[in-house]
């Protein structure tokens, strides 16, 4: 398969979006944002866009994504502890050894996070960040000090993306009419952080390792035997840690094809990090790491556009922000916004690249109620009629359509999981049991 088109993403300034978020200005300027905007995130548009010049976000972010890899690999009693002291828990079952990704999370709560913009210093997080600090020394040696200021910096950077998810849910409802979409956030009271490490195929062999020496030898032995084939091949794992059933044409991925269920993900433009070469100690092989570009310039996350039935990869300013539509904000809005089919893919031959980033998921409270009474059905049913006119292509097409055809396969419909008047709490469990349940499209059978 040749390699994906590039998306290079719409792209607006920070101190633009919240001037436009507080503004009733009718200037051509902002009308003009406001207009790409929603083009951008509604149904013709990818469904993203990206804002760049945070202020301060830089250093916060050069701090906090290495820890990702540090915590996923750190000895599961010595995590235990750090995750403990500062207030983080997980929502992956970290003991697994064949686990493809960590992710490490909190909730946020927006009144805290309100609280932290209204009073928030004009040098955010310089107090407690140094850079000074290389990435050297033993694993086995490491002081808790490594992990100083993790809470404080997964919050501040954490309520930062908060604000940037407010301020585009304001200028969508200006544009709509009403403040649905704003006012369904702050109803839910806290948003969902999560610290995420992709692990590198060497960091995955190290983990396997480390098990097999902890457990019986014989039964592990076995055990990573089995895990080095699997991976070999190419099998996968989503974020919740189920595998998911190989597909030859979309096999190497990081994170399977998915819709995110909330309102809006906001997710930093990832970091990349290269480590040395295992050697008889892997405490040398954990500790020691350097960042580096990208291999392709993107960001290995790919979306599919219906429109083009084509897979694209995305591309953002190096330290912007992405935002992403969710199930829930194309519902609330009656499909002016478009939720986004995406995945995360591995980029080939480099065994010792691991991918971090940080994510926010914004979502309704509990107990909002979806009506689908005035949905428009043609949207409700897009991607199945996507893949209908997909058939009629000519066959230079066949590849992509192949493609679009293969991850139906593995994404329920939205139309088999929502229901008129369910509850987004309703909607959700729906969602996870048609992705990973028993029978679900992406289980581990």
């Amino acid at each position: 398969m040749e390699a994906a088109e590039v998306r290079e993403l719409y792209e607006i300034q920070y101190s633009d979006l919240i001037l436009l978020s507080s503004s009733s200005s009718s200037s051509s300027c902002s009308y003009h944002q406001e207009k790409m905007i929603m083009e951008n995130l509604g149904p013709t548009g990818p469904g993203l866009l990206a804002i760049k010049n945070v202020p301060d976000a830089s250093l916060l972010r050069r701090k906090l994504l290495p820890l990702a890899r540090k915590l996923a690999l750190l000895s599961p009693d010595d995590r235990k502890r750090i995750l403990r002291e500062h207030n983080l828990g997980s929502d992956v079952p970290l003991k697994n050894p064949d686990r493809n990704v960590s992710s490490f999370a909190m909730q946020l709560k927006y009144a805290q996070g309100l609280e932290s913009f209204e009073n928030k210093p004009s040098h955010r997080g310089c107090s407690h960040l140094s850079l000074e600090k290389e990435n050297t020394g033993r694993i086995s040696d490491f002081e808790d000090d490594e992990f100083d200021g993790l809470e404080s910096m997964f919050k501040e950077l954490g309520f930062c993306m908060m604000e940037i998810g407010l301020c585009v849910a304001r200028i969508c409802d200006r544009v709509i009419g009403g403040n649905e979409l704003e006012q369904s956030l702050l109803e839910s009271c806290a948003a969902k952080g999560r610290l995420i490490h992709y692990h590198s195929i060497v960091d995955s062999l190290v983990l396997r390792e480390a098990g097999r020496r902890k457990g019986s030898t014989n039964r592990h032995a076995n055990n990573h035997a089995r895990s080095e084939q699997r991976l070999s091949k190419g099998a996968n794992l989503d974020t919740n840690a189920n595998q998911v059933r190989s597909c030859e044409i979309h096999h190497n991925l990081w994170q399977q094809w998915h819709y995110d269920y909330g309102i809006f993900t906001v997710l930093t433009d990832p970091m990349f990090l290269l480590s040395s070469q295992p050697t008889e100690s892997s405490e040398v092989y954990i500790s020691s790491y350097q960042e580096c570009a990208s291999p392709s310039g993107n960001s290995y996350l790919q979306i599919y556009d219906p429109n083009k039935n084509k897979v694209l990869t995305v591309k953002s300013s190096a330290e912007s922000f992405i935002v992403q539509v969710g199930e829930s904000a194309d519902i609330i809005s009656k499909g002016r916004l478009r939720s986004t089919l995406h995945c995360v893919c591995r980029p080939a031959r480099l065994d010792n690249l691991s991918r971090e980033t940080f994510v926010v998921f914004l979502q309704p409270a509990w107990s909002k109620t979806f009506s689908i009474s005035d949905y428009s059905l043609e949207h409700y049913n897009s991607g199945c009629q996507s893949l209908e006119k997909a058939e009629e292509n000519t066959a230079a097409d066949q590849e992509q359509n192949s493609l679009g055809r293969e991850i139906q396969k593995i994404v329920p419909p939205l139309s088999a999981r929502l229901k008129d008047g369910m509850t987004f709490a309703e909607f959700s469990r729906e969602t996870t049991k048609q992705y990973y349940g028993g029978s679900g499209l992406q289980s581990n059978k």
